[in-house]
């Protein structure tokens, strides 16, 4: 491809929009344009990108015997409700009623549909395993887009969904997906993760994400110092505590705290540390008001708390709501007394003796609180685990790092199956539900994460398996005929061996030309200059700094070699 003729409008100044350095280089390499918070289009280099990252994923997922088909984005709202999905997604569900007032949603997930497919096809064990996976848009009404196409409400995903007769059967297709994943990613360039994960609204027996280490990413990722155990902070389990507070109970004492409502303000305050309070949240769970009681220093885990509920909406009380169960304004919220449906309380207020909790009461707190004695409810793991906690696998230390999630894998079983009657025949003629596992990557975020993994001060870095041309030919001065004669020459015959390549024939500075390569991230470049005169170009890779001389009829092997050795 031509330079001069490439639609490539790239941009000088960082655009003020973009927060992430993938978001900044997206927008000025003329990858991708806003069209609506959330929504972008893809111009021709981020088009070629994205387009050789789903090959990527074709490739490894047809090795692994999945085969590719495509479903509708337009899904009729029957199919959801049978599986009693319809609700869960909420607000971030695209709904629409078509001109006969039947409901549809624009997809944002697939298992429903790939499950129907499968009841209609799928009669006998014989007809199985099966993996069918699909690479298709999906939409989600973010309730609040950033990042780019990091989290945006219209992504391409690639969605498999896995068919057995058995556990073990399962285990062996998530196995190989696990496989194919790995492979995936490191096909990518990237620096990643798996770890365990909970499996949130998708539902079933267990989960893996594949999380990229990104100073940007969204989801905290717990790893062991001491051996392999990763998991998402969602995930991750805290335990009850080994050694328990052997100090007395004392008498309960209500304080006046007038004006004094955080943990910060009533540290100061009471002139204690945090690990003394208690704080009292308060939420709405479906039709139940619930209040979580965590030490003042620790952060409530929602996804726990919303798996113990088993709730579908669940969100912070409103402070109208906290009024009517608590009696008093918000900050002043404690267990004794409170008038809220469930109250779940975490391990370590049960263990803890002389709380400082709110007493329910504008303006006052209480001393001295203690579980079994002045309050109940349900105990469990309800906070998030923190740095230095014990890891679960094998009480060595915690340590938190952030991550993007690019793929995550999971065992569904028969949660899809049992509620929309895709049965089979085994061998003994008996009907039985089908096992699942489904199995996710974003196309957008993982071209977004390899960014973010690799760039510096002048733009992208591709790396050579994804990158949208793998050459760009310079010449320097678009007057010297010997200097573009030979240039073409390179370009075209670099073509002919099947090589992607870029020729700058544009009218520009030289500098102006280095700068656009190396804000697109193409990851070889061959400059024709002055020293053509003596048969002799630049070689440079985008990754190095360090420029190289070559004979003009040695550079087809160069560029060959270096294609071989990155390209995995």
């Amino acid at each position: 491809m031509r330079v001069s003729k490439l639609f490539m409008p790239t941009l000088r100044e960082v655009p003020s929009e973009a927060e992430t350095v993938s978001h900044q280089l997206m927008l000025r390499a003329a990858l991708i344009r806003k069209l609506a918070s959330g929504v972008y289009n893809f111009l021709p280099l981020g088009l070629r990108v994205l387009r050789k990252i789903e090959e990527v994923v074709r490739q490894e997922m047809n090795r692994e015997g999945a085969q590719e088909i495509l479903c509708s984005a337009l899904l009729p709202s029957e199919l959801w409700k049978e599986s009693g999905r319809w609700e869960v997604f909420g607000p971030e569900m695209f709904k629409l009623i078509d001109r006969n007032d039947r409901e549809f949603c624009l997809g944002p997930t697939h298992e429903e549909i790939f499950t129907d497919i499968i009841r209609n096809e799928i009669k006998s064990y014989k007809d199985m395993p099966l993996n069918l996976y699909q690479i298709q848009t999906k939409y989600r009404d973010e309730r609040r887009p950033r990042f780019g196409v990091m989290r945006s409400r219209e992504f391409i995903m690639k969605d498999a969904y896995s068919f057995d007769t058995s556990w073990e059967g399962l285990d062996e297709s998530f196995n190989k997906m696990y496989r194919a994943y790995n492979k995936i990613f490191e096909r990518c360039g990237l620096d990643f993760k798996a770890v365990e994960a909970d499996t949130g609204a998708m539902g079933g027996t267990g989960s893996m994400e594949f999380m990229v280490k990104s100073d940007i990413g969204e989801a905290e990722v717990v790893f062991c110092t001491s051996c392999d155990y990763a998991a998402n902070v969602e995930k991750a389990p805290t335990f009850e505590a080994e050694i328990l507070s052997s100090e007395d109970m004392k008498n309960i004492e209500k304080v006046e705290t007038p004006n004094v409502r955080t943990i910060e303000e009533l540290v100061k305050f009471f002139n204690t540390t945090s690990e003394k309070f208690a704080k009292t949240l308060i939420y709405k769970a479906d039709d139940k008001v619930v209040a979580v009681m965590v030490r003042g220093d620790r952060d409530v885990n929602e996804t726990k708390v919303i798996n113990q509920l088993k709730c579908i909406n669940f969100e912070m009380a409103d402070a109208e709501t906290v009024k009517r169960v608590t009696g008093a304004d918000v900050g002043f919220a404690g267990p004794i007394g409170i008038k809220v449906d469930e109250l779940l309380i975490d391990y370590e207020v049960k263990n803890t003796k002389n709380m400082i909790v709110g007493a329910n009461e504008t303006g006052y707190h209480i001393i001295n609180a203690n579980f079994g004695r002045d309050f109940n409810g349900i105990v469990g793991d309800f906070r998030n685990i923190t740095q230095g906690d014990r890891c679960p696998k094998c009480g060595g230390s915690i340590t938190i790092n952030r991550g993007i999630e690019v793929g995550h894998i999971f065992k569904l079983g028969t949660k899809y199956s049992e509620k929309m009657n895709a049965t089979f025949v085994d061998e003994k003629g008996e009907q039985k539900p089908i096992i699942m596992g489904c199995y996710g990557i974003g196309i957008n975020r993982t071209m977004a994460a390899i960014i973010e993994q690799n760039h510096d001060e002048k733009g992208i870095i591709w790396p050579i398996s994804i990158a949208p041309y793998k050459v760009i030919v310079v010449p320097v001065a678009m007057k010297d005929d010997e200097q573009v004669k030979v240039a073409e020459e390179i370009y075209n015959k670099l073509n002919d061996m099947g090589v992607e390549t870029l020729i700058d024939d544009r009218d520009e500075r030289a500098g102006v030309k280095f700068n656009d390569a190396d804000l697109i991230g193409i990851p070889i470049r061959i400059t024709v200059g002055k020293k053509i005169k003596d048969g002799i170009v630049e070689f440079k890779l985008r990754n190095s700094s360090e420029v190289i001389d070559i004979k003009v009829e040695d550079i087809y092997n160069r560029v060959l070699e270096v294609i071989k050795e990155n390209i995995k």
